[in-house]
């Protein structure tokens, strides 16, 4: 349950309350949720599987997991270079972005928000974007929080932090979405979300919803940077990987799915479009609270939920992090700890005046930020070029090879890869792979 819980934690983050939903009520509704589910199923289970044997089998972090399995003379370990370079570039966006959700919790729970009308409400959002002050304090806490929590261990620190994290997003997750359910006109929003509406994805595009079901499908999972394999590295034989994979898609697709029923129902209450992305959480939802009866507790739920999302993530890849200094430097765990408190405190301070002191620099046209910059690299190269890496190095005979993939997926109870998968995961998994990839780059 752990593990499930610590690998579930990584693919959850805040993409799956902010994205999932709008994308999936602006392209048919319930056509694309069962879109996604397929895509879900055949993209990304079997690269997460990929990833976890890769660890399981060689018990190492990501660079050295393929040092340890790759023949002699082999590259493969470059992608694990490539992967680090994800996850550091990963953390200098993400702990910013954790910081203003726990920044808005501490809004939400003193009260700031009561009384203020929506243009107030607003400009709160972008008082807090100019004060570099506000930003960096926040980031410097989660990224102490989560260095604190890495140093304690896997399992008295990680794990069970994870746990107890997970465990309260999902009652926190659950009590919101009934809340939400009794709101006078809630019940249009759950229509527009879940009803199958041809006309709708006809708009959209049946091509464009296709497409953005499997590039959401894909994302979600947080593959091809080891983030992963690490705890791939700590999994035991008992247990399939298949088996454990779906596990964790069925958790992570029903926080996404859980987080439509909170915020359409919401909108649809309060007629306000939701299709603002980030201003959805941070401007449109904290008037949605201060117009609801008991808004503030709602609210301050909403936030610690959104903190817990994005922070269990945040442990996730700082794990990741933290373990390949020590696989590679051979630090102590204290070691890379204290490094990595520097290094990611350091790195994360571009995106933090990205908003305000370096505002000024726009690196993907008008009115770009360097966090932009930050996630494009990481969503549209480094994970799917990372993920495609792992999926050749598992099925080719110039790799580690289809066979011994296929007997550390399998060891174990639950549920088995079937044979006969060898040709989709080697002729067509590949290209839909090279087709994310080329289409994220044309974007």
């Amino acid at each position: 349950m752990g593990f499930i819980l610590l690998s579930a934690g990584c693919a959850i983050g805040i993409g799956n309350v902010w994205r999932f939903p709008y994308v999936a009520g602006s392209h048919g509704g319930g056509f694309f949720v069962l879109f996604y589910l397929f895509f879900l199923v055949v993209m990304g289970v079997p690269v997460m599987t990929m990833e976890f044997a890769v660890g399981r089998a060689s018990r190492k972090s990501i660079i050295r997991s393929f040092q340890e399995l790759e023949k002699p003379g082999q590259k493969w370990h470059l992608n694990g270079y490539l992967g680090m370079a994800g996850n550091y570039l990963l953390m200098m966006f993400y702990t910013t972005v954790a910081g203003w959700m726990l920044y808005y919790f501490y809004q939400m729970l003193t009260g700031k928000f009561q009384g203020k009308s929506t243009e107030e409400v607003g400009g709160m959002f972008q008082n807090m974007l100019a004060s570099p002050q506000i930003l960096a304090i926040a980031m410097v806490i989660i990224v102490a929080a989560g260095i604190f929590i890495c140093s304690m261990g896997l399992q008295k620190g990680v794990e069970r932090i994870t746990k107890i994290m997970m465990s309260l997003l999902l009652v926190i997750i659950i009590v919101l979405a009934i809340h939400s359910f009794t709101l006078k006109g809630g019940m249009e929003g759950l229509k527009f979300y879940l009803l199958p509406d041809f006309q709708r994805m006809k708009e959209a595009g049946i091509w464009e919803t296709i497409t953005a079901a499997m590039n959401q499908a894909f994302f979600t999972l947080s593959l091809g940077i080891g983030a992963m394999g690490i705890f791939g590295s700590y999994i035991d034989k008992k247990h399939s990987l298949l088996g454990e994979s779906l596990n964790i898609a069925i958790l992570d697709t029903f926080v996404a799915f859980v987080a439509g029923l909170i915020i359409f129902p919401s909108c649809f209450a309060f007629d306000i479009s939701p299709d603002q992305g980030p201003g959805l959480i941070f401007i449109t939802l904290p008037n949605i609270f201060n117009e609801m009866a008991g808004g503030r507790i709602w609210g301050t739920l909403f936030f610690i939920f959104m903190s817990f999302a994005a922070f269990s993530t945040i442990l996730a890849v700082f794990e990741n992090i933290i373990c390949c200094g020590m696989d590679l430097f051979h630090w102590s765990r204290k070691k890379s700890c204290i490094i990595n408190l520097v290094a990611i405190t350091a790195l994360s301070l571009p995106c933090v005046f990205g908003y305000n002191l370096w505002s000024a620099i726009q690196p993907l046209g008008d009115g770009s930020t360097i966090l932009d910059l930050e996630d494009f690299l990481v969503s549209n190269m480094i994970l799917p070029i990372g993920s495609l890496c792992y999926l050749l190095f598992c099925v080719s005979r110039f790799g580690w090879g289809f066979e011994k993939y296929m007997k550390e997926t399998n060891t174990g109870e639950g549920a088995k890869m079937p044979q006969w998968i060898r040709v989709y995961v080697t002729y067509i998994l590949p290209v839909l792979l090279l087709f994310l990839i080329i289409k994220g780059l044309i974007r």
